[in-house]
């Protein structure tokens, strides 16, 4: 009886709540925002500080065995560690993106007070160690983290754990680029997969606040700065087509040599977590002697491509190698993005194809930094599926307002080829083998009542159809259906439309697998 009564309340309260969460949320948003951004700023602060060390260390190290041989010792000293720490906590390997895909469907859960300090740790060794990692993803777990666990000191449930996650990814972002609307934007398009206004409006709270902390202290200035010539002729059009569909094949590709490697690492599992990490520590100790630019997260390389020209041969040779050792990186399961270094590897991937458009068909050489910013968001979107989140990205990152029309043709075409190619997201294939091994804890039987929120997209099951003709999940309750500033009681006959949000409420424990029934009826995929 005490069971049932608990579970009434769980039910009531829980919906109660939602009904006051565009207010809530605001207010939380802001709280979450400053703690996240603060956790993140203070992380972008020292990854600079790694930066600025290695490269002083190898500078120190020209012409000095001694010195290498430390440097060398220090670096497998820095593998053991990192090791250390995912085995410690297996949830921090990687990126976090993946993992906080999984934790917002309700089929992972991760521990905040683990992932705060081993992540941040693990992060900054790798970039310390060189490897060829970015900071966006590993901030992006740090601002959602810092949320789940301001949702368990405010004794939150579930439902509204999800919304500060949301946020505090979104601020995490935001912090790692100055890129607020970017911010929200990828969390809307890859992790919260849900654009209704509590969501936008919490989220943007919470970037807002993350970014003028964080520009703050570190300046205005926009991550990238370097010269567009202006629009690119629309003679040139036709080039853009054709690069369109190289970076979205190129993404394909990308996208399965970064699984292929990562399943071999896999399969030497006897090696363990250290023992996996000592090998990529050990690549970044042997080009730190000898091709000491392809270290680190590839700003650097960024910006020579930008203002220097390149001879063609030198930067096949680069690219080749910064793509061959991001995958070396990454697949060790070493805390580290490739949100990042996907850019500087779409970067390179357009200044090579502006420098044979430059010999081979006359292109003006002032137009190669257009390919660049063009490539960069496209090989993005092949990547990620993330079109919107990748324009708008490059906008806020190169403070350059006047290649949308370019823009869009080259990251649509992009798009369309990777969708073509039946080539899977590349966060989905990472949660996908993420949850094969189940890593992370599971949600325990019984858990308390969560609300989740989906889309109708047009064309999928469930438009145009009666409540009572859709073979609803058993394990959730339809609690109501919005449709725009309406809220409607579902019953048998209620028609559901294109557009319309439907509002579930299932068991913790039931929630991962509702969430992919929901998915497949609301989704045209």
């Amino acid at each position: 009886m005490g069971e049932m009564m608990r579970e009434k309340k769980d039910i009531s309260y829980t919906i109660r709540r939602s009904a006051d969460f565009p207010v809530i949320m605001i207010g939380e948003g802001i709280l979450v925002g400053a703690v996240a951004g603060g956790i993140v700023l203070l992380y972008r602060i020292c990854l600079n500080y790694a930066g600025t060390w290695m490269r002083q260390i190898l500078e120190m190290c020209k012409g000095d065995p001694l010195r290498s041989a430390l440097w060398i010792g220090a670096l497998l000293l820095m593998a053991v560690v990192t090791g250390l720490l995912v085995r410690w906590e297996p949830m921090i390997s990687g990126s976090g993106i993946p993992q906080l895909k999984g934790e917002m469907e309700g089929k992972l859960e991760q521990r905040w007070y683990r992932i705060l300090p081993a992540k941040f740790l693990g992060g900054f060794l790798g970039l310390f160690g060189g490897l060829a990692l970015g900071r966006e993803g590993p901030s992006i777990q740090l601002g959602a983290m810092a949320g789940k666990g301001i949702s368990r000191v405010l004794k939150r449930g579930k439902t509204e754990e999800k919304f500060l996650l949301t946020c505090g990814a979104s601020a995490g972002m935001a912090a790692a680029f100055q890129a607020p609307l970017a911010g929200v934007m990828f969390t809307m398009e890859e992790i919260h997969k849900n654009f209704t206004a509590p969501v936008f409006i919490s989220a943007m709270t919470s970037a807002v606040v993350a970014d003028y902390m964080t520009s703050h202290v570190l300046g205005m200035d926009p991550v990238f700065q370097f010269d567009i010539a202006g629009n690119l002729p629309q003679r040139y059009y036709g080039l853009l087509i054709v690069m369109g569909l190289v970076l979205g094949v190129f993404g394909v590709f990308y996208n399965w040599f970064t699984l292929k490697v990562q399943s071999l690492y896999k399969k030497a599992a006897f090696l363990g977590p250290v023992g996996k990490a000592v090998f990529p520590f050990l690549v970044a100790g042997i080009l730190g002697f000898t091709v000491p630019e392809i270290l680190g997260n590839g700003h650097s390389l960024i910006d020579t491509m930008t203002h220097e020209r390149m001879v063609l041969q030198t930067l096949i040779v680069l690219f080749v190698l910064r793509f061959l050792f991001s995958a070396v990186s990454f697949g060790s399961g070493v805390p580290g993005g490739i949100f990042f270094p996907m850019l500087v590897l779409g970067a390179f991937a357009g200044c090579v194809f502006g420098t044979v458009c430059n010999e081979m068909f006359g292109v003006p050489a002032e137009y190669i930094n257009n390919f660049i910013l063009l490539a960069m968001a496209g090989f993005f979107t092949a990547v990620v599926r993330a079109p919107m989140t990748g324009i708008i990205l490059i906008f806020e990152l190169t403070g350059s307002l006047s290649q949308m029309l370019s823009l869009s043709v080259v990251t649509v075409i992009a798009y369309i080829t990777a969708m073509m190619l039946k080539s899977e997201p590349i966060y989905e294939s990472l949660l996908a083998g993420l949850l094969k091994g189940q890593n992370g804890q599971m949600p325990e039987e019984g858990g308390e009542k969560v609300l989740d929120y989906y889309a109708v997209a047009e064309g999928s099951p469930v438009a145009g159809c009666m409540v009572k003709e859709v073979s609803w999940p058993k394990a959730c309750l339809l609690v109501s259906i919005r449709r725009g500033e309406k809220e409607l009681i579902p019953k048998g006959k209620t028609k559901i439309q294109t557009g319309d949000v439907i509002i579930t409420m299932t068991d913790e424990a039931h929630n991962g697998e509702v969430c992919d029934q929901m998915k497949q009826l609301c989704r045209n995929e």
